[in-house]
């Protein structure tokens, strides 16, 4: 019973944080950069929901763009890294040989540094580029995904249904789609939401030592780098960046949990 409650709650999590980003685009729809200054650390009211920060900008406004940034950013190293992790795992594990050690000196080579390190290098390459995270953190993920789908086709290579495929003459696609992707997609959504959690934690670390996202962009952790210093004239204010990283990743990893136990079964 407990592994389907657990995904559950991620999901609800995850959809409450959503319900936050849609009801700032639907009813208030302010500009997150917008400051005023007349109007600093307000308190939460009906007017500002989340109160305002130390340059009187809407909380809601900042909160629901960073989510947003987050959530963006998440989805697109997920995929990029699923694709080019799954791609060069299979190609190495079903080519073996040169393809094998290319591919396998190249993830040493990445695994070598830790992978904040070389989001790090990346981030100091152009500051302030999304483009140039997103970069970093696909290449820190993709590592993950080519393990594990090499790991696991080796196996399968030699499985008595792929072998008995190959010798009636079906193709790579159809041993592909019929044998391979059957059975490596649980660990390949697990891994998915696993890594969505990592790109959010990713983005937050680099953003709090503000090498990540510039102002007056929103972002997690740089918002809470910001507000760090008035933690005691406006602890609440501080709160919701915070609370809002633990929730993200909370719920991913909530999801990534069940996935791998109701897609198995």
């Amino acid at each position: 019973m407990m592994p389907r409650l657990l995904p559950l709650l991620g999901l609800v999590l995850l959809a409450a944080l959503l319900s936050l980003v849609a009801i700032d685009l639907l009813y208030f729809g302010r500009d997150p950069a917008l400051q005023q200054l007349q109007q600093v650390f307000l308190h939460p009211s009906p007017d500002h929901p989340l109160g305002t920060d130390q340059f009187g900008r809407c909380n809601l406004a900042r909160l629901s763009a960073a989510i947003q940034n987050s959530l963006l950013m998440s989805l697109l190293c997920v995929a990029t890294a699923a694709l080019l992790g799954t791609g060069a795992g299979l190609a190495a594990a079903w080519y073996q040989g040169w393809v094998d050690r290319c591919l396998s000196f190249i993830i040493n080579v990445l695994m070598a540094l830790p992978g904040l390190v070389l989001v790090l290098l990346f981030a100091a390459l152009i500051p302030g580029s999304f483009v140039m995270l997103y970069l970093a953190i696909s290449a820190v993920l993709w590592v993950e995904y080519f393990r594990l789908v090499r790991s696991a086709t080796l196996s399968l290579r030699h499985a008595p249904e792929v072998e008995a495929s190959m010798l009636y003459g079906f193709g790579k696609g159809y041993i592909l789609r019929r044998h391979l992707l059957p059975k490596l997609l649980p660990d390949l959504l697990s891994l998915a939401c696993f890594g969505a959690a990592s790109a959010i934690l990713a983005l937050a670390s680099i953003g709090f030592v503000y090498v990540g996202l510039k102002p007056p962009e929103a972002e997690l952790g740089l918002m809470m780098v910001e507000l760090l210093p008035y933690y005691s004239d406006a602890p609440w204010v501080l709160a919701q960046p915070l609370l809002t990283v633990f929730v993200l990743i909370l719920s991913f990893n909530l999801i990534a949990s069940g996935v791998r136990h109701d897609i198995g079964r």
